[in-house]
């Protein structure tokens, strides 16, 4: 999939993106890194088709089978956790006996076997995050875009979710775009990192992670793993006019 030039304005002068480019290929995982303002969450909507852009073009090879994770968990609160993750498939017609198995394989994808019966109010917040995963993940898409579904957890619970989803990814072979404002996270999860400026949103510069999957606390710990952070907030103060 390609962002070729894409801008977008919301009425008519608050330009969101201006001339946004971006390859994204098979198997990727890749971060978008910036400050509050920048368009990042607005990229992720026009590649969802939930916005349509007002310049440019987002090119697609092939048709795509989309997940989308939000901020919050979205949950239907009169659903168990197993009509949540039914959604997806509901909405295309598919009976619940019909793909009880594939939602069976996306809740022990995100460790939630045995909570089919439980209902929203009474799970954690990690653990709504994880059911809000598990329906993006079953209908096995190709790509998953994931608009900070991390920030508001615990450090604790955040790095689980961390080593998980690069787990779920690994074993589904999607595709990841994600959005966080952290720069520890997006070195973890990503293999590129896209920093971006804000007042117009614009890509400014690309970082790429080459450091080998699975990552582990080993990683989190290494030299590795403290220069490629230090690289990419000497970036993030650039795209925020900051001395580096």
């Amino acid at each position: 999939m390609r962002l070729d030039q894409v801008g977008k304005t919301f009425g008519r002068d608050v330009v969101a993106l201006r001339g946004m480019a971006l390859d994204v290929r098979q198997g990727d995982f890749i971060s978008l890194l910036g400050p509050s303002g920048c368009g990042k969450s607005t990229a992720l909507r026009l590649i969802a088709g939930l916005i349509h852009p007002s310049a440019g073009r987002i090119r697609w090879d092939g048709p795509q089978e989309l997940g989308v994770v939000f901020q919050e968990p979205t949950l239907m609160p009169w659903a168990t956790v197993e009509d949540n993750v039914w959604l997806p498939m509901r909405l295309k017609h598919r009976s619940k006996a019909s793909v009880k198995a594939d939602i069976a394989e996306a809740l022990e994808l995100v460790g939630l076997t045995g909570f089919e019966g439980a209902y929203p109010r009474e799970l954690s917040g990690g653990m709504k995050m994880r059911v809000s995963i598990a329906r993006a993940m079953v209908t096995k898409p190709s790509l998953i875009l994931m608009d900070e579904p991390f920030a508001a957890l615990d450090e604790i619970t955040r790095f689980k979710l961390n080593n998980d989803l690069l787990a779920m990814k690994e074993k589904i072979g999607c595709t990841v775009i994600f959005v966080t404002h952290s720069v520890f996270e997006s070195v973890f999860l990503s293999d590129r990192i896209v920093i971006m400026a804000a007042r117009p949103g614009r890509v400014i510069e690309e970082l790429t992670v080459a450091e080998p999957y699975p990552r582990t606390e080993v990683f989190r710990t290494s030299a590795e793993y403290a220069a490629h952070c230090r690289s990419a907030s000497e970036a993030l103060k650039r795209a925020m006019g900051e001395p580096v």
